[in-house]
């Protein structure tokens, strides 16, 4: 369930969408294979960088590299990737592809990647789709089913829940979601509006776990069980691909098909 600000309501649990979000983030925070992640995070940057290599001009580079402090990223990585991305080195050779898919049940996926070798990458994302019961699908098959949006994640051990909340809608937040256990509070809102509403958390002394731009699905499907665990290990072998950034679903998973994965 999704609560939109119009509702004023509060209380509400995490979407399937939300919580794809926060289980990658918590794996990131307590990967053993930090310099894989690093590397992903260096090539955002990269990325980024390449708009201007000052972050008080580029919000997309702002916004990676404040992606990479969340994670302990060590600030001669970030400062490398920024150069890397400014114009002195192998930033050309790096290219931003979308590869659109299908999973179990006909679920949508997207697989945002930044490679060197287009070939290699498109070949690694078809092999685990295929091997997982998805298959690729052509460009516009399941993009049109998403929307960019800000995701926001705070840190609500110790805090007032509401609070939070009507912070966060005072400042322009257009979705609000609460774990179940009260532990996290998620803001999806407009993107343009995620560094504004950043600092206004920040401020009133919230602790901020991730910020971070989603293609969020216009609307989630709902599994059974058996094939919303076999889409969410395919999510995750997706995520662990060198060359893959963020991947994206249309699937809303219940606490059991999560505890389950996790286990």
């Amino acid at each position: 369930m999704e609560l939109s600000i119009n509702d004023h309501a509060l209380g509400v649990e995490m979407s399937g969408h939300s919580k794809w979000s926060s289980i990658k983030h918590k794996k990131a925070a307590t990967d053993s294979k930090r310099s894989q992640l690093f590397t992903k995070l260096g090539r955002d940057i990269t990325m980024a960088a390449r708009a201007g290599s000052d972050p008080d001009m580029n919000s997309a580079l702002r916004l990676a590299i404040q992606k990479a402090k969340d994670s302990n990223m060590p600030n001669t990585n970030i400062d490398r990737a920024v150069q890397k991305g400014s114009g002195d080195s192998g930033a050309d050779q790096l290219e931003e592809i979308t590869y659109e898919g299908y999973g179990p049940g006909g679920t949508a996926i997207l697989v945002d990647t930044i490679t060197d070798n287009k070939n290699r990458t498109v070949a690694e994302v078809r092999l685990v789709l295929s091997r997982n019961g998805g298959n690729l699908a052509e460009n516009g098959a399941v993009a049109w089913q998403f929307e960019l949006r800000g995701l926001i994640t705070v840190n609500a051990l110790g805090t007032n829940v509401d609070d939070i909340q009507l912070e966060a809608i005072e400042a322009g937040a257009d979705e609000i979601e609460v774990s179940e256990d009260g532990s996290a509070v998620e803001i999806i809102t407009d993107p343009a509006l995620i560094e504004e509403i950043r600092l206004s958390l920040d401020s009133a002394g919230y602790k901020i776990e991730s910020v971070d731009i989603i293609k969020m699905p216009q609307n989630t499907i709902e599994l059974d069980d058996q094939s919303a665990i076999a889409t969410l290990r395919m999510l995750e072998k997706l995520d662990e691909l060198d060359d893959v950034s963020k991947v994206h679903s249309n699937v809303g998973f219940s606490d059991s098909v999560i505890a389950t994965v996790n286990e």
